[in-house]
C-alpha cells in the first residue's frame, strides 16, 4: 500500500518547541468551534467494552460469552480494550521507554528523521495543504513497519540506539495480537476463521507515535482533530498516563480510560466496508492537557495491496440470505487516492460516506 498515492504535506512549526518557548497560542491552532462540542460528564461516562484475550477459544462457555462481547463491542461501539492479550509487559515497557527517550532528543537529533518532501514517513505532521489551514496541536513519528521491503529505515530513529531492535519486537508482537483479533471478528462475521487473515496476508503495517505538548489553553486546541481511521484494524497504547482519546457516541464526546497494560482497539474504515457495515467505524479525536504532556503509539493495520476493497461477497449472502451492497468496491490505490484526497480537502469525517452506495431515498 503506497500512501505516497495520498500526497505530502506542507512544513509546520513544531509545537513541542512552540509550547516550551512561550504561552501564547498562535491562531491556527485555535478552534472556537470547540466551545460548542458536547463532552460526556463523570456522571454520564460509559467505559468502552472489555475483551478478555485468555477467554477467547478457551473451550468452555467463556468462549462463546467473550466472543458475543467482541461481537457486540464491534457492531456497537467500534471501540475496546483488549486486557490479557499475551503481549509480554517488557516489551510495551521497552517501547514506551525509547518513544519518550525520541521525542526527549534535541531537535536536531529528532530532525534526522524529519519527512521528506512529499512523503508521509518521518517525523512531522500530515495533510496539512495550506498556510490558512487549522493546525493540530502536536508532532508525530510515523513509520511504515511492515512488510519489511516496505520500510524506508533512513527515517527509523538512530538515537536511543535501542529504538529500532525495539520497535522490530513490538511490530511483531502487535501483527500478531491484530492477526488473532481478524480471526475472531471473521468467526463472528459468519466467515471462515481464516477469511480476514488471508486478506491481510503480506499487509501494511505503521505505527503512528504521537507527542502532545501541554496548552494553558487547552479548551481551546486539539491534539488531534475528529476523524476515522482508513485502515482496518487499529492498536493504540497509552504511554503515559495523560488520558485524551475521546469517541464520538450518541452525538457526544465520550472519553475513553485506558486501562494499564491494556491495548484500546478501534474498527477501521476497511472493515466497515468489507462487513458491509456490520462492524463500525467510529469519530474519534485526541484532547490536550494544560499541565502535562500526553503521548501514544497507534498501530494501524491494512489489507495487502492486492486486495480489493469492498463488501465481501460472503458478507452479502451470509445465512442463504442475499444482501445489496451498501458500499462501493475499488481498488486498493484508488482507495487510498480517495482517502488521501478527502483528507487533504478537510472532509476526512465523510470519508466512509463517499464510499457508501446511496438509496433513491438519500440521493
Amino acid at each position: 500500500m503506497a500512501l505516497k498515492e495520498a500526497g505530502g504535506s506542507l512544513p509546520v512549526p513544531n509545537v513541542q518547541q512552540l509550547a516550551s518557548s512561550s504561552n501564547d497560542v498562535p491562531i491556527r491552532y485555535i478552534r472556537p468551534e470547540l466551545e460548542l462540542e458536547r463532552v460526556s460528564s463523570d456522571d454520564e461516562y460509559v467505559q468502552v467494552p472489555v475483551i478478555d484475550m485468555s477467554k477467547l477459544d478457551d473451550g468452555d462457555d467463556d468462549d462463546d460469552v467473550e466472543l458475543a462481547k467482541l461481537h457486540s463491542a464491534c457492531r456497537d461501539w467500534g471501540f475496546f480494550q483488549v486486557i490479557n492479550h499475551g503481549i509480554a509487559e517488557e516489551v510495551i515497557l521497552k517501547m514506551k521507554a525509547d518513544i519518550e527517550e525520541f521525542f526527549n532528543q534535541p531537535m536536531q537529533v529528532k530532525m534526522e528523521s524529519a519527512q521528506l518532501p512529499n512523503g508521509f514517513e518521518g517525523y512531522g505532521q500530515v495533510f496539512v495543504v495550506s498556510k490558512e489551514q487549522k493546525l493540530d496541536w502536536g508532532d508525530m513519528l510515523f513509520i511504515i513497519t511492515q512488510p519489511i521491503h516496505g520500510r524506508s529505515m533512513e527515517l527509523w530513529p538512530r538515537i536511543p540506539s535501542s529504538f529500532r531492535e525495539t520497535l522490530e519486537q513490538y511490530s511483531i508482537e502487535l501483527e500478531k495480537l491484530a492477526r488473532c483479533l481478524l480471526s475472531f471478528m471473521a468467526r463472528n462475521l459468519g466467515l471462515e476463521s481464516e477469511k480476514l487473515l488471508t486478506l491481510f496476508n503480506e499487509g501494511l503495517q505503521s505505527m503512528r507515535m504521537n507527542y502532545y505538548p501541554p496548552c494553558e489553553q487547552a479548551n481551546k486546541v486539539i491534539g488531534l482533530a475528529p476523524h476515522s481511521d482508513g485502515s482496518g484494524l487499529t492498536l493504540l497504547t497509552q504511554v503515559n498516563e495523560v488520558q485524551g482519546l475521546q469517541i464520538r457516541k450518541d452525538g457526544k464526546w465520550v472519553p475513553i480510560h485506558p486501562i494499564p497494560g491494556a491495548f484500546i482497539v478501534n474498527i477501521g474504515d476497511v472493515l466497515e466496508i468489507m462487513s458491509n457495515g456490520e462492524y463500525k467505524s467510529i469519530e474519534h479525536r485526541a484532547v490536550v492537557n494544560h499541565e502535562k504532556e500526553r503521548l501514544s503509539i497507534a498501530a494501524f493495520h491494512s489489507p495487502n495491496a492486492k486486495v480489493v476493497i469492498g463488501p465481501l461477497p460472503e458478507i452479502l449472502v451470509k445465512d442463504q440470505k442475499k444482501q445489496a451492497p451498501s458500499y462501493k468496491s475499488i481498488s486498493q490505490q484508488d482507495y487510498i487516492k480517495l482517502a488521501g484526497k478527502i483528507k487533504l480537502d478537510g472532509k476526512d469525517k465523510g470519508f466512509i460516506h463517499h464510499m457508501k452506495i446511496q438509496t433513491e431515498e438519500e440521493q
